[in-house]
C-alpha cells in the first residue's frame, strides 16, 4: 500500500531563532503531532533538538541593522522553492516580498502570522531614527495592505490586533501567545530568599528599569529580595545601561542580554521564583497587548507584582494571581505585606494554556487547501 504523503508546512522568521517559542513550541509542534511535516526556518536553535515532523533550516546569524537582513530574503527563498512547502507561513512582515514570489510562482497558499503591531512598534519606539520613522512605518502598512488578496489568512497573536489591523478582517483569526508548558514541569522555589524574575525581551519599554527600580525598594526594605532578569537585549545601549545600573547591585543578576536564552532555560528559571514582574512603561505601541509572559506565569502558577492595566487584571484576578503595584510610586510595606502573607491561586488555572489555542490553530490550518 503506497503511503501517504504528509502535508508539508513551512515557517519562516528573519531575526529570531528557529526554536523561538511561538514558532517551534507551540505551532511547530501542535502541527507536528497532528501529521503535518513541518520546516522552520530561522537562526540558529538556542537549545532545542527536533522532534520528528519538524525540520530546523538555519540561516547565520547577523546584526539587525545590517545589509545581511536584506540579503537573508533571498536565502530564505531559495530553502522555500527548493522545500515547495503546501502551505507557507511567514513570520515577520520582513518576509511578504518571499510569500508573494512564493505565491505567484507556484499557487501554494500563504498564511501572515502577525506577530506585532509593526506600524506602532516603528512608530512610537525608537528602534529607528526619529525623522525616518513615519516613512518606514506607512511603507510596512502601505504593503501590508497592497498584498492582502494574496495572503489566504492572517494570524493574529493579540486579540487588539483585530482592532487595531482593521486591514485584515474577514482572513484573521486571533492565535495568542499562551503558554504550552514543558512535560512535568514544578515550580521548586522553597529557599529563604524572595526570587523576583523578569523574563522575556528586555528593553525601556517592557518595563526592565522599573523592575530593578522596584526591586531596589523592595530590599532596601526586605534582604531577602533578589531580581533574576534573563532574557534578549536587541540595543546595547539599553543593555549598557542595565549593566550599569545592577553593577552596585548584588541582589539584581542578569542572564543573557547580548544572546538569546533558550526558552527551556527561561522556563526552569521561573520554576525557582517567588514572584514574576510584568510592567510596560504607558506607549501607545503596547497599551493594549497582553505579554507572553503573563501567561506563561499563570500557566506555571507563578504570583505577580502588576501595574494598574485592565486587562491583565482581568486575567488574573480570578486566579488570585497578582499583587497591583504602581511603579512610579509603590507602597513598599504593603507589596511586602501581600508577598509574605497573601495567598495566591486558590484554584484551577483556565485560559492561559496553549491547548486553546491550539484548537484554532488546527482548524485554520485545516481550512485551508
Amino acid at each position: 500500500m503506497q503511503e501517504i504523503k504528509k502535508r508539508t508546512i513551512l515557517l519562516t522568521s528573519v531575526l529570531k531563532p528557529a526554536d523561538e517559542p511561538r514558532m517551534y513550541e507551540r505551532m511547530g509542534q501542535s502541527l507536528a503531532a497532528n501529521g503535518y511535516e513541518v520546516f522552520i526556518a530561522g537562526f540558529p536553535p538556542t537549545a532545542a533538538k527536533p522532534i520528528d515532523g519538524i525540520h530546523f533550516l538555519p540561516h547565520n546569524t547577523f546584526n539587525r541593522i545590517s545589509f545581511s537582513r536584506i540579503t537573508v530574503r533571498f536565502k530564505i527563498l531559495r530553502k522555500v522553492l527548493s522545500i515547495k512547502p503546501d502551505l507557507l507561513i511567514i513570520c515577520t512582515h520582513e518576509l511578504i516580498g518571499v510569500g508573494l514570489l512564493y505565491r505567484l510562482f507556484t499557487g501554494k497558499r500563504i498564511i501572515y502570522d502577525v506577530q506585532e503591531n509593526y506600524f506602532r512598534n516603528i512608530l512610537y519606539t525608537d528602534a529607528w531614527p526619529k525623522f525616518i520613522r513615519p516613512f518606514l512605518a506607512f511603507a510596512v502598512r502601505l504593503k501590508e495592505i497592497i498584498t492582502f488578496p494574496f495572503i489566504s489568512q492572517f494570524l493574529l497573536a493579540e486579540k487588539c490586533y483585530h482592532t487595531e489591523l482593521t486591514f485584515t478582517k474577514g482572513k484573521n483569526v486571533i492565535i495568542e501567545n499562551k503558554c504550552r508548558l514543558p512535560q512535568n514541569f514544578q515550580r521548586k522555589s522553597t529557599n529563604d530568599l524572595i526570587n523576583l524574575i523578569f523574563t522575556g525581551t528586555i528593553a525601556e519599554s517592557t518595563g526592565v528599569f522599573q523592575a530593578m527600580e522596584l526591586t531596589k525598594k523592595l530590599h532596601a526594605a526586605d534582604h531577602r529580595i533578589r531580581l533574576l532578569i534573563i532574557g534578549y537585549c536587541a540595543q546595547p545601549k539599553t543593555l549598557e545601561r542595565v549593566k550599569d545600573a545592577i553593577v552596585s547591585s548584588t541582589f539584581i543578576s542578569l542572564i543573557g542580554g547580548d544572546s538569546v536564552v533558550p526558552h527551556t532555560q527561561i522556563m526552569e528559571a521561573i520554576s525557582t521564583a517567588h514572584f514574576g514582574i510584568v510592567f510596560y512603561p504607558r506607549a501607545k505601541n503596547t497599551e493594549n497587548r497582553i505579554p507572553s509572559k503573563l501567561y506563561e506565569y499563570l500557566a506555571c502558577r507563578l504570583p505577580m507584582l502588576i501595574q494598574e492595566q485592565p486587562q491583565w487584571i482581568d486575567l488574573c484576578k480570578p486566579y488570585s494571581a497578582c499583587i497591583i503595584v504602581d511603579p512610579d510610586q509603590p507602597d513598599v510595606s504593603m507589596i511586602l505585606k501581600q508577598m509574605t502573607s497573601g495567598e495566591f491561586y486558590l484554584g484551577s488555572v483556565e485560559n492561559a494554556n496553549w491547548v486553546t489555542e491550539e484548537a484554532k490553530l488546527l482548524d485554520s490550518i485545516n481550512s485551508i487547501r
